[in-house]
């Protein structure tokens, strides 16, 4: 069968009254959100009025395309450290610029990085497979784990190999 024949065969017809919660929305009066969602006004306010901003006492980054802050924000993990500042570089760039992206990306990663060097820091040697979801990888995604393993094992013996060549050499 090929895409031609699959369009021009009927479609079936959905019966809306057999179809449990069909429609649920279609009533201003019973939708307990139209009047957030009504911005036909000029101004868009509608009937919204906007929550009191949450008062914060840590650094927060603001994307450069929104004039004000949500009301409710995260401050469980301020900006810090490299990563940090590399946040901060890429939230002075557009969301629609890739660098953008890709910094809070590498950032991430960076974070992750001094998350456990904090770890060793403290006196605690973290459980990266756990954090890693091991488990459930094991639990879920088998084959995957085995090859993520292999590759780390790999990586780790050419490390291995090419430390020990430098050490012969010297």
């Amino acid at each position: 069968m090929d895409a031609n024949n699959f369009s021009m065969r009927p479609q079936p017809m959905i019966d809306p009254a057999t179809v449990r919660g069909w429609g649920v929305d279609a009533n201003p009066e019973n939708d307990p959100t139209y009047p957030c969602r009504d911005r036909s006004k000029e101004d868009h306010s509608g009937s919204w009025v906007r929550p009191v901003q949450q008062q914060t006492d840590v650094e927060i980054l603001q994307s450069i395309e929104h004039k004000q802050r949500p009301a409710v924000v995260g401050t469980s993990t301020p900006p810090s450290g490299l990563s940090g500042a590399l946040r901060r570089a890429a939230f002075r760039k557009s969301e629609s610029n890739l660098l953008h992206w890709m910094g809070l990306l590498g950032a991430d990663r960076i974070n992750m990085v001094e998350g456990v060097l904090q770890d060793f820091r403290r006196a605690r040697v973290p459980n990266v497979p756990a954090e890693m979801g091991a488990r459930a990888e094991w639990q879920y995604n088998k084959t995957g784990l085995v090859m993520k393993t292999v590759a780390v094992v790999g990586v780790i013996a050419i490390v291995a190999a090419l430390r020990r060549q430098r050490r012969i050499r010297a």
